[in-house]
């Protein structure tokens, strides 16, 4: 896909304008890879100077710190630190809100002082600067989006997805628990990796729940980690052949035709 790491875009002497901060979730798990695919096909159209860091990107440490290992957090984050200011990195745009909040807060007290966005008011600003477009629609389909916890209730950010949303010529329609209402997808701090507790409900087929109340054609998402939760909750519901879930980069590629 023609994505250069920051150490070949050094190699010949060129500094990008960012640097895509691709997450675990983007990099290794086979349904978040097609969220990093998309949004990179968004970057290739708007024409933007970037990089990523390849091999050399590690872990944020943002499920050690959650699972409360502060001194695992450390390790990991002075680790990306060193190799982020090495390269003189200014400016990280990530499609995952848990490495978005950590490297934005998280990293300022060790020494890490960047400018972070997520990707989708990264989309927005390149709306608004003229770099981009959105001119496709999804037509008419009935659309909800699910906040992700790190990207609204935690830094308070709802409107750049839904901005976006709202481009794409569909309905958008909200639950009864959004924005800083909304409930948590049940993924955080490490929970992913959790069994439930015995004759509990999950805490993401509750929140599917919540979005099927609103009859959708397409739930939102704008994490990785949330569209695993979502997607197993729309499994659990028996309505994946009628509700699909999908990032907000994954629409805009879609409209685009990219």
């Amino acid at each position: 896909m023609n994505v250069p790491t920051m150490a070949e875009m050094m190699a010949q002497g060129k500094q990008p304008e960012i640097l895509f901060w691709v997450g675990a979730a983007g990099s290794y798990d086979d349904r978040a890879k097609k969220i990093s695919r998309a949004f990179v096909k968004i970057l290739h159209k708007a024409n933007v100077n970037f990089a990523v860091l390849g091999s050399e990107e590690s872990s944020t440490g943002d499920a050690a710190k959650r699972a409360g290992n502060e001194f695992l957090f450390q390790m990991q984050a002075m680790t990306n630190i060193e190799i982020l200011n090495a390269y003189e990195v200014k400016k990280i745009v990530t499609c995952d809100p848990h490495s978005y909040n950590t490297l934005k807060n998280e990293y300022l007290g060790l020494g890490g002082k960047y400018e972070v966005y997520h990707h989708t008011q990264f989309i927005k600003q390149l709306i608004a600067d003229g770099k981009l477009s959105i001119d496709g629609s999804l037509g008419d389909k009935r659309v909800t989006f699910h906040d992700p916890c790190y990207l609204g209730r935690g830094n308070g950010e709802y409107e750049s997805p839904r901005d976006l949303i709202k481009r794409l010529g569909v309905n958008l329609v909200e639950m009864k628990r959004s924005k800083n209402r909304a409930l948590c997808c049940g993924a955080g701090g490490a929970q992913m990796f959790k069994e439930p507790e015995k004759g509990d409900m999950d805490v993401n087929v509750l929140r599917t729940k919540d979005a099927l109340e609103t009859k959708p054609d397409i739930i939102a998402t704008g994490c990785p980690y949330c569209n695993t939760m979502m997607t197993d909750g729309v499994k659990f519901h028996e309505k994946e052949d009628q509700v699909q879930v999908k990032d907000i980069a994954e629409l805009i590629a879609e409209a685009e035709k990219l």
